[in-house]
């Protein structure tokens, strides 16, 4: 088999998805989503292969624009995605090696992007879907998982184009010799979220079989591991950690860790700092304070890699350490990033495979030498499948230990997928998707942890290759 491939054209279907009850993130709740499957065919000689990849398209993400509707966003983003395959329809018309073609794919995505004033957020997460169904058809053809293709360099990635500090690194000098056999899942507490079930009105209470409020969820799951969103609202703020400080106190005997996530939401580091400091001082918050892993995201992209923002992070020494996450759209984020004074970024698998796997390779090189940096994962309600085994597949190859995982809070299972999807999942995945008491599949969570043993043994994490005709076509622009 050659290192070379072509694509057929790409075919669109949609499931529109309503979640178990509303998530609240940063300026948007999250209700109704239309959840994308992208399916082409990979085609290495004479032998073929269909490759599938799908996202939800969440509101207010890829570009927090409060002057917007959602009926507005969505016809963007899908004409970001069907932009990026048409470019890939035409830069593997003929057989192409997999690293010309991301670079081609990359280059010429951000091109047009920038011509149209598109964030790069955005503009990736047509590469990404690209990315992934590609990767899928080709670990179908190949016979080996991803993390295989990948430490092994059979993709042919040349790390030193990407991050030119990386020289002729290789992923394998870099990146784990073998994937996670499980990860921490990290549960993430949204703006809006129930902290107890008392906290649930009356009328707002879901009876499906699964845990609404923080507290059940520690009960059902063992959680250790949370990632908690902020208003940006000092009173608000204060007042909802020093609750959830004396319920994860408790519910988890003090053997808990946070990760705080600013959602954009703070208007300037000097605000940022002033509430830290605040809840830093904060007897009542103590414990919690003293388990905080890192900070996400606290001032909008807009700012967050500006020059002011690296003179007001050199002017608190003292500060916490900080990642970006929706500052990190383009291949030179990171590396900017980190001379600004962040600590590392976040991997989720809708800003790119290739990006991803060359940050986790910079910050690998950055650990050995000596420097305190950070690479976390992250979730935009990942729904399995497709999307989520595919995710995990990445942070299990990247060695991340815990991970932001809330599909399975706010959607039941599998229960929106047709029956012998789940079914397939109960004979490929039963260590992560077994049967719930209710009959449909449910992700399998126990003493906080996920089972990866049997995403690490499939292509590109799923194994079952998935019919998403049988939703509606996608029209796109």
């Amino acid at each position: 088999m050659t290192d070379q491939f072509t694509l057929s054209p790409f075919e669109f279907f949609v499931r529109h998805t309503r979640t178990r009850f509303p998530f609240r993130y940063g300026i948007a709740s999250m209700t109704d989503v239309p959840h994308l499957f992208v399916r082409l065919r990979v085609a290495v000689g004479k032998e073929s292969s269909f490759g599938l990849a799908s996202e939800g398209l969440p509101p207010k993400w890829f570009t927090k624009n409060p002057t917007t509707t959602f009926e507005q966003d969505l016809p963007e983003m899908l004409e970001v995605i069907s932009h990026a395959a048409k470019l890939a329809e035409e830069i593997a018309r003929t057989p192409v090696s997999f690293f010309d073609f991301w670079r081609e794919l990359y280059h010429q995505q951000r091109a047009w992007a920038n011509a149209r004033q598109l964030a790069p957020l955005l503009a990736n997460l047509g590469v990404s879907l690209v990315e992934r169904a590609v990767l899928d058809g080709w670990c179908r053809l190949t016979g080996e998982p991803l993390h295989r293709l990948i430490v092994a360099n059979r993709l042919g990635l040349r790390l030193g184009e990407i991050h030119a500090g990386l020289g002729r690194a290789q992923p394998g000098d870099l990146l784990p010799a073998g994937p996670l056999a499980s990860c921490f899942v990290r549960h993430t507490v949204g703006l809006g979220d129930a902290l107890a079930p008392s906290d649930i009105p009356a009328g707002e209470r879901v009876d499906d079989g699964l845990p609404q409020d923080l507290e059940s969820c520690i009960r059902e799951y063992g959680l250790r591991y949370f990632k908690v969103k902020l208003f940006a609202d000092a009173p608000r703020d204060l007042a909802r950690l020093r609750e959830l400080n004396r319920l994860l106190r408790r519910e988890t005997g003090g053997e808990f860790f946070v990760t705080l996530d600013g959602n954009e939401n703070f208007k300037t580091f000097a605000a940022f700092r002033e509430f830290w400091q605040t809840a830093a001082g904060d007897p009542a918050l103590g414990e919690l304070w003293s388990r905080i892993l890192v900070v996400e995201q606290p001032v909008h992209r807009d700012r967050a890699l500006s020059a002011d923002a690296g003179a007001a992070l050199r002017a608190w020494p003292d500060r916490p350490p900080l990642i970006i996450d929706e500052s990190d759209g383009a291949l030179g984020d990171v590396p900017r990033a980190l001379a600004l004074g962040y600590v590392g970024t976040s991997h989720k698998n809708c800003k790119g495979i290739v990006k991803g796997v060359a940050n986790a390779c910079l910050l690998a090189q950055c650990r050995r030498n000596g420097q305190r940096v950070v690479l976390t994962g992250e979730d935009l309600c990942n729904l399995g499948p497709v999307a989520l085994l595919q995710d995990l597949a990445l942070m299990a190859l990247l060695g991340i230990e815990h991970v932001e995982r809330n599909g399975h809070h706010y959607f039941r299972g599998l229960s929106l997928w047709p029956e012998e999807w789940q079914n397939a999942m109960f004979a490929a995945h039963g260590d992560l998707y077994p049967r719930h008491r209710g009959g449909f599949a449910s992700l399998q969570i126990r003493a906080g942890r996920l089972q990866l043993g049997s995403v690490n043994a499939a292509p590109f994490g799923l194994g079952p290759l998935f019919d998403p005709s049988c939703f509606e076509r996608q029209p796109m622009p």
